[in-house]
Parts: structure tokens; C-alpha cells; sequence
């Protein structure tokens, strides 16, 4: 699978923090397009590709994960719990993008296997700077492992 091609699965409730987070990341990458869940047990559904996310065309498996920690019907904890589960997906690249700074929720995640673990700055210009190193790193250099659906 040709990781260059798929979409950014970012799972966040805060519709605030969607609009500045797809806005930065517009601002440095065009083409690597941004799939949207608001929820724990719809970034599930997506990655397991059931219900409506079930045509891999229309809903490709991600590139990366950007995964908040506070959401509604599952947390990003249990998101990642379950995702770290899956045999086929279980090495796709995690990055938690959280306001929580607590010790607890970054040893737990890391625990769990996430791959980085970021703090949303609060101003947008500190948050296009992240974006854009984000982007640099985990879509321009990064090497990804072999993930094959069958």
C-alpha cells in the first residue's frame, strides 16, 4: 500500500479545533486529503470499515492517525487500545493530538503504542508551525510499514 496516497484520519468532537487543524495543515499540504470522525466509536467504524465507511475507495485506510484523547462514545485511549488489537492495522502510525498535558494520559498512550503525543497549542500560528513540522516528518520522511487488507 502506497502510503503517499491516503488520507490523514484525524478523530476530534471540537469543531473549533477541526477548522484550525485542516486550515494548517491546507497551508502545507494539498495533497494528502483529511477524513474527519467525531467521535471514538466512529474512528472504529472507520478503520475497521464497517457501516457506512465500508467502500475502502470512498474511505481509504489512513496514512495516519491524529487522535484526540476526550471524545464522545469512546475515548482515544479505548480508540487505541482497540486499534493496537487488530492484526492488519495495528501498525498504523498514531499521533495524539490533545489539550491534556497529565502524565497519566501520556504514559498510558504510550503504553499503548501511539507513535508521538502532541499538545494543541492555543494560538493558530503555533499550530501551523506543529502542522507543518508534523506534516514534514510523518508525510514527507517517515517510512511506514506494510499494512495489506485482505
Amino acid at each position: 500500500m502506497n502510503f503517499r496516497d491516503h488520507s490523514i484520519l484525524m478523530v476530534e468532537d471540537d469543531s473549533n479545533d477541526i477548522f484550525f487543524i485542516q486550515r494548517a495543515f491546507r497551508q502545507v499540504n494539498k495533497t494528502n486529503p483529511i477524513r474527519v470522525v467525531k467521535d471514538g466509536e466512529a474512528a472504529i467504524d472507520y478503520l475497521s470499515g464497517a457501516g457506512e465507511y465500508s467502500d475502502r475507495e470512498q474511505y481509504p485506510l489512513p496514512t495516519l492517525i491524529l487522535l484526540d484523547l476526550k471524545l464522545p462514545r469512546r475515548s482515544g485511549t479505548e480508540v487505541l487500545k482497540w486499534l493496537r488489537q487488530q492484526p492488519v492495522i495495528k501498525r498504523l502510525p498514531v499521533v495524539i493530538l490533545t489539550s491534556s498535558r497529565e502524565n497519566v494520559d501520556v504514559n498510558t498512550t504510550y503504553e499503548l503504542g501511539i507513535s508521538s503525543y502532541l499538545v494543541k497549542p492555543v494560538s493558530f500560528d503555533a499550530l501551523s508551525s506543529m502542522i507543518a513540522t508534523l506534516n514534514t516528518y510523518w508525510l514527507k520522511l517517515n517510512e511506514y510499514p506494510s499494512v495489506t487488507l485482505t
